[in-house]
Parts: structure tokens; C-alpha cells; sequence
């Protein structure tokens, strides 16, 4: 099938966009879903650092065979599979970071599920990574600033200050997890 161009990304140059980029997790269930074959290996980041301490080893996600993996281990899985490495993903609050091609800028190769524990983009902050299509909006007025947002805002665009919510727009990647996770349900992604 051809791959939609600038899934979930603002177009721009191919020397301005970074290989990553963040989306939703119903935008990764959607990416999946455009695919009938997938690609599994382990994660690069979580083999180089010995470990993760929030998900398995081999989440890194292909569309294609013929990639290039970060990590060892790659193997062609089905679209079962593919599904129960998005639920684990959202089950251990992993963010969506689908990856373009090295040649073709606007094709999206798979995804990477990545976390603040072991993830070089989160560890090493010189790692560019464009933000995604979507950007949170939370409605104040129903939120009781118990701060469980905060603490899966791994781009540290929501933090509590003196037990209060603060929110740095400017910071926030789209990925969702805030809107996932928020037990009031007074979070929501909209179009940047």
C-alpha cells in the first residue's frame, strides 16, 4: 500500500525534521493499521543500557523488512503481536515515537515506544525529536492538581508547583499519556 505522507507531522525541509517524531497512541493504532506486516527487534536504547525498568527489551516496532534495527533480535511478527506491543506500550506509559526513512523523509518505517528510564532521547537531551500533530488542552476547572500527569510528562511540559498543576504548552510533544492517565478526565489533544 503507499504511505500516507506526513503521518501525524507539520510538513517541512527533510534537513529540519528529525528521524523521530511523537504521536498519540490511537495515532500509533492507526499508523499499525495502515500495515499488513510487521517487524519486531530490540530496543536499542533498553540493550545498550543492560536493561529497562519499565518494559520489556523488544518493543522497536518495523514496518519493513528491510530496515536497518537499533537493536538485536529483529523478527517478523503478526499484526496480533503488533497490537500487543501498542497495549503494552500504553499499559506501561510508553510514548509513541514513529520513525522516518533515512531516504524517503516522508515515509514513517515503524515505531518506537519509548520511556524516560532507559531511552536515549530522554536521557541525552542533544537528541532531536519533532513534536507531533496534536498538543494538550486542559480544562482547569475540573482539574483536582493531583499531579498523576506530571508524573508521565516525561518532555516535563506538566509539573506541580506548591501543589498546584502548572502547564508549559511550549514543552508539551502531543504524545498523550497526560489525557490516559488523568483520572478527572479534564485533559484533551486537539491540533496544534
Amino acid at each position: 500500500r503507499p504511505q500516507p505522507r506526513y503521518e501525524g507531522t507539520t510538513k517541512m525541509n527533510d534537513d529540519e525534521r528529525a528521524m523521530h517524531y511523537v504521536c498519540t497512541h490511537d495515532e500509533a493504532k492507526k499508523l499499525i493499521a495502515r500495515h499488513e506486516r510487521f517487524w519486531v527487534s530490540n530496543c536499542g536504547c533498553r540493550e545498550g543500557r543492560g536493561f529497562c525498568a519499565r518494559s520489556r527489551i523488544d518493543l522497536c516496532l518495523m514496518f519493513y523488512g528491510d530496515i536497518d534495527p537499533s537493536g538485536s533480535g529483529m523478527k517478523e511478527i503478526s499484526a496480533d503481536q503488533a497490537r500487543d506491543i501498542l497495549n503494552e506500550a500504553e499499559e506501561k506509559q510508553l510514548v509513541s515515537r514513529p520513525f522516518r526513512n533515512g531516504d524517503d523523509g516522508e515515509r514513517t518505517d515503524g515505531i518506537c515506544f519509548c520511556c524516560d528510564d532507559c531511552c536515549g532521547y530522554f536521557i541525552d537531551k542533544t537528541e532531536r525529536c519533532d513534536k507531533g500533530s496534536l498538543i494538550e488542552i486542559t480544562n482547569f476547572a475540573d482539574c483536582t492538581h493531583c499531579g498523576i500527569c506530571a508524573e508521565v510528562c516525561y518532555f516535563e511540559a506538566r509539573r506541580m508547583h506548591k501543589h498546584e498543576l502548572t502547564v508549559d504548552r511550549d514543552k508539551c510533544y502531543g504524545c498523550g499519556l497526560c489525557v490516559n492517565i488523568c483520572p478527572e478526565d479534564c485533559i484533551e489533544m486537539i491540533r496544534r
